[in-house]
């Protein structure tokens, strides 16, 4: 921090703002989020597993805990949980026996495709909050002011995920009529 070119009050003022802002912002995620998983007898964690698990095919357990923006340990503990509900399963590579990976079963894959296809089954705050400016717009937010600090503090590799799973969520799903189905072609 030589040579700063801001001031000490400039930098807290915006560390608390960022940080109530994602804080209050964080709260209606994990209501949102939880409402969407529970009748699927999923915790954030393990729920999170599963998303990075249905978009990586493969990915080693420390991928999902970087990307999961977990400890290696947390990750281990609740893929192991989604292996007893075989909803993953574990495996070493002739190549790397140093590494544990994780995949989707059938039945993970089946309770992925029908979560992302339940999605509107519950309500979503942060969707109706952010409806006024998608009016006003045209489209959702994109956060890229965000997004940059992320990629600063995460790297190039975690955005990289982080776009990957969004588009294949665009070409893997189709809509009509507001329901969400997977695209057989995909």
């Amino acid at each position: 921090m030589n040579d700063k070119e801001y001031t000490m009050k400039e930098a807290m003022l915006y560390s608390q703002r960022i940080g109530q802002l994602s804080k209050a912002l964080w709260k209606a995620v994990e209501k949102d989020w939880q409402m969407w998983i529970k009748p699927y007898d999923l915790n954030i964690n393990e729920h999170h597993i599963l998303w990075i698990s249905y978009h990586l095919k493969g990915a080693s357990i420390s991928d999902v805990a970087k990307f999961g923006v977990m400890h290696v340990s947390t990750a281990f503990n609740f893929s192991k949980k989604l292996e007893e509900r075989q909803l993953l399963s574990f495996s070493k590579r002739d190549t790397d026996k140093r590494n544990t990976y994780v995949e989707l079963t059938q039945k993970g894959e089946e309770l992925m495709q029908e979560m992302i296809e339940r999605y509107h089954d519950t309500p979503h705050s942060v969707v109706d909050g952010s409806i006024p400016l998608r009016n006003l717009y045209g489209k959702f937010p994109e956060f890229m002011d965000v997004m940059a600090i992320i990629r600063n503090i995460y790297g190039d590799d975690f955005m990289e995920i982080f776009e990957a799973s969004f588009k294949n969520i665009e070409n893997r799903f189709n809509e009509e009529n507001h329901v969400l189905t997977e695209n057989k072609n995909a």
